[in-house]
């Protein structure tokens, strides 16, 4: 296949997308397209947005980076102090979507967000470069600062203080992981007749499979 964006984009519009073409299981289906996202040179294709609500109801979202993915469901890190953090703690159901407009794809995934066990945090922070393991222990992530000046003396303070050794990881980072109950692929089509295909977690196991109107 043509791993050309703007070919393959023409290419997938056209092709669409059927019901016999779709795997059972959607973390597998999601795989083949996430990989063909890498392929195709996309900027940051693990990049998503992550939509959250407060206690009071009120929603908010950012982009975060996905990092795991298997068959639990789909792996983020973040400071456990951010307001993301604080809001999956007082509303744990969360969506999350794959934007890769550039393929007229989308992936959508709405499920519950739950905290991964420090010994995969741990895992995975050690892989992070040693000036991304300093600035998780600098930023108090999503507080009121008053300078960038003042974030950069920390990081040279955290810098002083791990000059030597292994970076530890802080308490207050980690991992969350989101346990999918519904997972939609959205394949734009012409004449805006795309095709949507949602996935729903059945109490008894397994997936049903359901054709959407565009």
């Amino acid at each position: 296949m043509n791993t050309n964006p703007e070919t393959l984009r023409r290419e997938l519009m056209e092709h669409g997308l059927s019901r016999s073409e779709l795997d059972p299981d959607p973390i597998r289906q999601f795989q083949g397209w996430y990989e063909l996202a890498i392929q195709t040179d996309l900027p940051e294709p693990n990049s998503l947005t992550l939509c959250t609500v407060d206690a009071q109801g009120r929603p908010s979202a950012r982009t975060v980076l996905l990092k795991l993915y298997d068959a639990r469901g789909f792996v983020f890190f973040t400071n456990y102090e951010s307001r993301k953090a604080h809001e999956i703690e007082a509303n744990p159901r969360v969506a999350m979507l794959f934007p890769w407009v550039a393929l007229a794809r989308q992936v959508q995934i709405s499920g519950r967000a739950e905290r991964i066990s420090t010994a995969e945090s741990l895992a995975y922070f050690t892989t992070r470069p040693r000036g991304s393991q300093i600035g998780a222990w600098a930023s108090p992530q999503s507080q009121v600062i008053g300078t960038r000046s003042l974030l950069e003396m920390k990081v040279a303070e955290m810098a002083r203080r791990f000059s030597q050794g292994e970076i530890p990881l802080p308490d207050f980072w980690g991992g969350y992981r989101v346990v999918p109950d519904m997972i939609e692929f959205w394949q734009g089509r012409e004449s805006r007749l795309h095709d949507r295909f949602r996935y729903v977690r059945q109490d008894a196991g397994g997936w049903a499979v359901e054709r959407l109107a565009p």
